[in-house]
């Protein structure tokens, strides 16, 4: 991004490589001094999307570039009459694609959040059997592979130190690895087999949010993608994407709450913890929700699974502990509402997160937030959005340094 008001043309070096820079050219060297030919590339960004824009910081503009980034992660990639998504960089590995049983996620903070929605989905729309391992504890760990078996890394940067020695590992042992990755010319990008890119632009901000919900649009046609290749049904995955065309507008609903969001966000700015819970696709959303919280605003905050509640946490629950509740419409709702019931009888304060038309649950929460009504595999495409506006709103009442948080780096570049 820094590098935008002066060129867009890039050359990208692997390890080991150097690059002799004069005014009139430069010249590419392997580690054995032996010349190698380099082509260009060019950025696709502009200037204008490494700015603010007017927003008083990156964080909020890019919660509200969602819409569109979401827009650009599925342009072209959508084949409504066929149910099935056209995703370029995976073709060159179809035919492996069709034989593997077995997939590993592998990603770091919130890119594994999104990695742990895309178990669901994989499982769920395609029949394949994931798991989700943080990336700095896989290649620490003896995996069982066979010809059957994929990895798959997510990282916005494509640099995330753990997660290319993850992909690293994986390709040692000959495992067809993929991945997901903002950066093009990155190095994920290039030790991969294959993969798909974001296209959203630069995230600026430390904390994610645009890259988040791209990511897991992205697994979404992969997922359709890969269920078309087996059980998934035309008409399923037609009535699948055809509402993934509507999710932009749906999150625009959203993004109006904004000031509802922040008056909820003033009333509980000043505790020091908090519990975010949800169930099933929505489970990653609540780890995601408290992740959001902490790094920018410092508040301690847990993220768990709802029917976990009363196998420890439910200690926690006082007046001074209140919970954000993510409970859409879904197969789970009922559940939801018993884990909140539980927590009302205890005095406990609650958000809640619920689908548009729910009146129901306004007597048990204290406060709501509405999403509008979609699939229950795209929920975490709409809740994610609270959770972010919820996170950023607290840490701007409080003055803090929200693009920049303390400790933190936007990509971990060491172990």
């Amino acid at each position: 991004s820094a590098m935008l008001v002066h060129t867009r043309s890039v050359i990208y070096l692997n390890d080991g490589e150097l690059a002799d820079i004069r005014p009139d050219g430069v010249q590419v060297f392997s580690a054995d001094s032996v010349e190698i030919r380099k082509a260009q590339q060019e950025i696709d960004w502009d200037i204008t999307s490494a700015e603010k824009n007017g927003y008083e910081h990156y964080m909020l503009k890019e919660i509200f570039e969602q819409p569109s980034t979401i827009e650009n992660s599925i342009r072209g990639r959508i084949i409504e009459d066929t149910g099935n998504a056209k995703l370029g960089g995976l073709e060159k590995v179809k035919s492996e694609l069709r034989r593997v049983e077995k997939m590993k996620i592998v990603a770091c903070g919130t890119a594994r959040h999104a990695g742990l929605v895309g178990q669901y989905l994989f499982e769920e729309l395609a029949g394949i059997a994931t798991e989700v391992d943080y990336a700095s504890e896989f290649r620490y760990r003896k995996s069982v592979w066979d010809d059957r078996s994929a990895v798959l890394a997510i990282s916005q940067s494509g640099e995330t130190a753990d997660t290319l020695a993850a992909i690293r590992e994986a390709n040692e042992k000959g495992v067809i690895t993929l991945g997901i990755t903002n950066a093009v010319g990155s190095t994920l990008s290039r030790e991969t087999s294959a993969g798909v890119y974001n296209h959203i632009g630069p995230e600026i901000s430390v904390a994610s949010s645009k890259a988040f919900t791209s990511q897991l649009a992205i697994l979404v046609l992969m997922a359709v993608n890969f269920g078309r290749m087996r059980q998934l049904s035309l008409i399923e995955g037609r009535n699948i994407l055809q509402e993934v065309h509507n999710i932009p507008d749906k999150i625009q609903k959203i993004l109006q709450q904004n000031d509802h969001i922040r008056d909820i966000a003033s009333r509980y700015r000043d505790y020091s913890n908090f519990g975010f819970l949800g169930r099933k696709y929505n489970y990653p959303i609540a780890i995601e929700g408290a992740l959001k919280l902490k790094e920018i605003s410092y508040i301690h905050s847990e993220g768990y699974p709802s029917g976990e509640l009363k196998h420890g946490s439910i200690a926690l629950i006082d007046p001074e502990f209140p919970s954000m509740f993510i409970a859409p419409n879904d197969s789970v709702y009922d559940k939801n509402i018993s884990n909140m019931e539980e927590i009302a009888s205890r005095k406990g304060r609650i958000i809640a997160v619920a689908t548009e038309g729910n009146e129901e649950i306004t007597r048990i929460a204290d406060d709501v937030i509405y999403i509008p009504d979609t699939l229950e595999c795209l929920t975490p495409l709409l809740t994610a959005i609270p959770m972010q506006l919820f996170a950023y709103h607290v840490a701007a009442l409080k003055g803090l340094d929200i693009d920049q948080p303390r400790n933190l780096a936007k990509s971990v570049t060491v172990e």
